[in-house]
């Protein structure tokens, strides 16, 4: 599909809201179905099985009805997660240009509108919205509300804020978690918090630190706060988080009201998942000093190493919980 130009330096013209009469060829209808589902980032959905956290460590996975309910979630979340990210695109077009690889996505490339992927990305949250209500509690539909109100907050203003833009993100991790734990009616341990908090503080800053020595001198074109962070600072913010991430799992797996509550008879294999997670982070710090690992999702997805640490650990929650 032909990019839409617009008048140098002015507003955007008509034709970035109203699409021309070629683009309403059914070619062009699959091209921007193409387009848009691009932009919505399914590989990014990843981030979203952070909703059976709770309630799979709560060991309530095991009813059917509680079990469909977090699937809803899940899919609620991926949603809204895909309208932020389309209007987040529009949002960043300008300093996407220059970054390697994000200039690809759709609007940064002009292949795709900005009028069509903000009102697409609109649609898509008010959608989960109500699909929130519906599946309920209100408290779940309290959450994608926050999550999508932050995100969007950060697109607009509070990623060019130091620290700040490192925390916001993070909670977008939490605030699956907690949604999860939410939607199954499982009360939240303070560990439980604590340990997916910096977890998510974890990986947010060693993306920050891939970005950093990846765009080298022209880092804050793209990302203008990565200009007020040094090298020294994200890595000692790295290893912070990634301490307070293993202490606060360890508290979390031994301690009798966190996961050891539910273990019953098979608090050893609970107990062993400390070895995979301690391993796992590790690794990917071991990644991440490489000058790698900058894009968790892609971690997740093609890191073998890591997929072989999270089996394990999953294979031993499993037994401690379920066996």
């Amino acid at each position: 599909m032909t990019p839409v130009g617009r008048v140098p330096g002015g507003e955007p013209s008509a034709g970035d809201v109203v699409a021309p009469m070629g683009d309403l060829s059914p070619a062009g209808a699959r091209s921007s179905v193409v387009l848009l589902a691009r932009g919505m980032r399914p590989r990014q959905w990843i981030k979203n099985f952070l909703v059976f956290m709770a309630p799979a460590a709560a060991g309530v996975l095991g009813n059917w009805h509680t079990t469909l309910r977090v699937i809803g979630a899940f899919i609620v979340f991926c949603v809204v997660a895909s309208g932020t990210y389309l209007v987040n695109d529009v949002v960043d077009a300008e300093s996407d240009r220059h970054h390697p690889v994000k200039q690809s996505r759709p609007v940064a490339s002009g292949a795709l509108r900005p009028g069509l992927a903000l009102g697409t990305g609109i649609g898509l949250i008010a959608g989960a919205l109500a699909a929130a209500l519906a599946i309920g509690p209100w408290g779940f539909a309290v959450v994608v509300a926050t999550y999508a109100g932050v995100s969007i907050a950060y697109s607009i203003r509070l990623k060019r804020e130091p620290v700040m833009e490192l925390a916001v993100v993070a909670a977008c991790f939490v605030l699956r978690a907690v949604a999860g734990g939410v939607v199954a009616h499982v009360p939240l341990s303070n560990w439980f918090l604590v340990f997916t908090s910096f977890a998510a503080l974890f990986l947010v800053t060693g993306k920050r630190c891939a970005e950093h020595a990846r765009l080298g001198l022209d880092r804050g074109v793209h990302r203008e706060v990565l200009d007020q962070y040094t090298e020294s600072f994200l890595k000692s913010t790295l290893t912070i988080s990634a301490t307070v991430t293993v202490a606060s799992y360890c508290l979390w797996a031994f301690e009798r009201s966190g996961l050891l509550a539910h273990a019953g008879h098979h608090v050893v294999w609970i107990e062993l998942t400390v070895v995979p997670l301690v391993l796992g982070v590790l690794h990917i710090f071991r990644v991440l000093d490489a000058g790698k690992g900058g894009e968790p999702e892609q971690l997740a997805l093609h890191d073998h190493v890591l997929q072989g640490y999270g089996v394990l650990w999953g294979v031993l929650m499993a037994i401690g919980l379920y066996g």
